[in-house]
């Protein structure tokens, strides 16, 4: 018997056909019937729930192909210093200052999504602004792209960083021309940090997961592939806590850190563990070139991937540097020839500058792209201002991706910005910056394909095409009702549809 039947819809299946239907019946959390709604008297029974859609779309539940879950969270109890949310460096003082009120003595006081490029001063805050605002307590400010952050002169000395400090690997510690003392600006330096900062205490650690799993829901996203390079088994655990508590709804896909796969082998996890709520995906491999240089260097990489690769995992490679880009297209290609292995979807995570000879690497070696397109909203302004015109048509080329054959993942990358899957949508079809702007509009997806980069592709990416991202008999019932068809609204408007309700393994857990 069907628990639960949508009716009266614009349904999108996205199955090969993408034939429109009107009724979804879901029996047992999967969807057991896909028709017309003349079907409906058919499939009623005495304890079935109807609910009549009013004609309005609905989509596969989106999947966030690149998130950070813990990180998303932790940032939704921070002081809110987004480009939204303050203006100048004296606009962070305050949000620090009224944090530091707030929160108790033994903590430290945290900040979240400050972008220099929006502040009137633009420029990164230094040790010296923060101490302003909080000398005797230490501060933490992390930058929306998730690899800077400023400390003031009190976290400084607690993170042992002095004169005399040297960079960690890949790291960079901005220092004062004149003096040598460090300015409290720190470059992919998180591991660092994460080994000398407190963790956030438990109840808000919970309360920032209740916060993110409200908000993923409410813009209809189902399902996150978890991204964090220092996932570690621990880490696993506590997600297995974490789903086990119900305190956070959609389904995870959980990427190993490269310098954790033993832990996981010896405790003798398969290569794509867990179930439906929480499951191992690739094993996550970060490749910087920030200060000029390849961090790792070319040769270690390679053995890297290539022993990633032997040991029967998919790997994912962030890369966002053209120059990153093209030596991890390399890389895995010579895994691939060296140790033939069907299927393998190796992944390469942003792909942010892609000029058109790393483009011709990457193509027909069965690689797969998970990228950004909601970047072009959000930062599309300072796209536009810094890059050189003619490297802005790398930039994030959905267009390009789909024609390559690389089967684009879309995400948000969170916490660097809403998880908001029709601003991502909306960028990707116009190219338009949140003012309105164009950035090579000549790399725009069609909504379609889009549409799929959001749903089909991110399940694909994770090997999980046959249970998500299309709406078919015996796939998981994780569907999300829109009040605007995506694929047919003018491209402008996409950004104004709206979530109307978000049903995840047949439950409504989210209804506006």
């Amino acid at each position: 018997m069907h628990n639960l039947i949508l009716y009266n819809a614009n349904v999108i299946p996205l199955r090969d056909d993408n034939a429109r239907t009107e009724l979804v019946a879901i029996s047992n959390g999967r969807i057991s019937w896909v028709g017309e709604k003349s079907d409906l008297s058919l499939l009623k029974g005495p304890n079935t729930r109807a609910i009549d859609c009013q004609g309005y779309t609905l989509v596969p539940g989106f999947i966030d192909a690149h998130c950070h879950v813990l990180a998303y969270a932790s940032s939704l109890m921070a002081m809110d210093c987004s480009p939204a949310a303050v203006r100048s460096i004296e606009d962070i003082q305050a949000a620090l200052r009224k944090g530091a009120s707030a929160a108790p003595i033994d903590q430290w006081v945290r900040g979240a999504g400050y972008n220099e490029f929006y502040l009137e001063e633009r420029r990164h805050p230094t040790r010296w602004d923060l101490d302003k605002a909080s000398p005797d307590r230490p501060v933490r400010l992390s930058h929306r792209s998730g690899h800077a952050l400023v400390l003031n002169s009190l976290a400084l000395s607690l993170a042992g960083i002095t004169s005399k400090t040297e960079e960690p690997p890949g790291g960079v510690i901005e220092r004062d021309i004149q003096t040598g003392e460090p300015t409290g600006l720190l470059l992919e330096m998180n591991d660092y940090m994460e080994r000398v900062m407190p963790p956030l205490g438990e109840a808000q650690m919970a309360e920032g997961l209740r916060e993110a799993n409200r908000g993923l829901l409410s813009f209809g996203v189902t399902s996150v592939h978890d991204a964090t390079p220092s996932n570690s088994l621990e880490r696993w655990l506590a997600f297995r806590r974490i789903k086990e508590e119900g305190i956070f709804l959609p389904r995870v896909t959980f990427m190993i850190g490269a310098k954790h796969i033993q832990e996981f082998l010896e405790a003798d996890l398969a290569v794509k563990g867990g179930d439906e709520k929480l499951s191992l995906g690739a094993v996550k491999v970060v490749l910087t070139a920030t200060s000029g240089a390849l961090n790792p260097p070319e040769d270690e990489l390679w053995h890297t991937i290539l022993r990633i690769h032997e040991q029967g995992f998919q790997v994912a490679i962030h890369a966002v540097e053209a120059q990153a880009v093209l030596a991890a297209g390399k890389a895995l290609s010579q895994a691939i020839q060296r140790v033939p292995r069907r299927d393998h979807r190796h992944r390469i995570e942003h792909c942010s500058e892609c000029p058109p000879e790393v483009l011709r690497e990457l193509k027909g070696k069965a690689l797969l792209v998970v990228t950004q397109p909601a970047f072009i909203y959000h930062s599309g302004e300072r796209y536009l201002a810094e890059v050189p015109q003619e490297m802005q048509p790398w930039l994030y080329r959905m267009g390009s991706f789909a024609k390559a054959g690389l089967a684009p993942s879309a995400s948000s990358d969170a916490p660097v910005v809403p998880p908001n899957p029709l601003l991502g949508l909306y960028a990707a079809v116009t190219r338009m910056a949140e003012t309105g702007r164009l950035l090579s509009p000549e790399e725009a997806s069609s909504p379609l394909e889009a549409l799929k980069a959001y749903t089909l592709n991110g399940a694909y990416a994770a090997f999980q095409e046959k249970e998500r991202g299309t709406v078919e008999v015996g796939k998981l019932a994780d569907l999300a009702l829109l009040d605007g068809d995506p694929t047919m609204v003018e491209p402008e408007h996409i950004r104004d549809i709206r979530v109307m309700m978000t049903v995840l393994g047949g439950e409504i857990v989210w209804q506006r």
